[in-house]
């Protein structure tokens, strides 16, 4: 197939798709007369990409998952660097959700701080009087 039919069949455009074989990610095979060609295998590489994507891996952390597809494994996750990609991802969400539940400590303190400083007469000026 043709980079517009690979590019319509995977939800995304042929501009990136240019930009994933400069960086590598997809193959750049060329027909005789000079069209980039594609197959179902580059189709799976793409939905492997915007799955990963959507779970918030960056482009180069895909990269051992489509290394795995293009070695013939049946999922992308079935080798050791992708295993070490989901670790990575996993302490990196983990810290995250970490600093998120701090955040959301302060905030819900600072509240209760807040309400317990309210006046018990409605303020003319607040409408948050009580």
């Amino acid at each position: 197939m043709r980079i517009g039919e690979l590019a319509e069949r995977a939800g995304t455009t042929t501009r990136t798709l240019r930009y994933y074989e400069s960086r590598g990610l997809l193959p750049a095979r060329r027909a005789g007369n000079g069209y980039r060609t594609y197959d179902k295998d580059d189709l799976r590489l793409l939905q492997e990409i915007r799955t990963l994507q959507d779970f918030g891996f960056d482009l180069e952390q895909t990269r051992p998952f489509l290394e795995c597809l293009r070695a013939g494994h049946p999922a992308g996750d079935s080798c050791p660097a992708s295993l070490a990609v989901y670790r990575s991802k996993l302490a990196e969400l983990d810290g995250l959700i970490g600093r998120l539940a701090a955040v959301r400590d302060q905030v819900a303190g600072q509240l209760l701080r807040a309400e317990s400083e309210l006046p018990h007469a409605p303020d003319p000026r607040c409408e948050l009087g009580g």
